[in-house]
């Protein structure tokens, strides 16, 4: 499967709870954080996901969406599709 990577902020609690689920159904995944005044990034991942909120998980060039998705995701299938 194409590598998670999980887009993250600090003080985010639904980014915590991405990471402990995705920990959770043995996903591995890569963290990068940005900053709130890295106005460059957040423009770059708006132009990728449509999204101005935190967390962003993309499994390889795919958009899995935020926390919200990835939960759903897991009801689907217990995260397998990302394993």
């Amino acid at each position: 499967m194409e590598k998670v990577l999980l887009y993250t902020m600090d003080g985010c609690p639904f980014c915590e709870r991405a990471k402990a689920l995705l920990k959770q159904r043995g996903v591995p995944f890569e963290e990068k954080r940005v900053d709130l005044d890295n106005d460059a990034e957040w423009d770059r991942l708006y132009k990728l996901s449509g999204m101005k909120t935190m967390p962003q998980i993309f499994a390889g060039e795919k958009l899995v969406g935020g926390y919200t998705e990835l939960a759903a995701l897991d009801v689907k299938d217990k995260l397998v599709s990302l394993k």
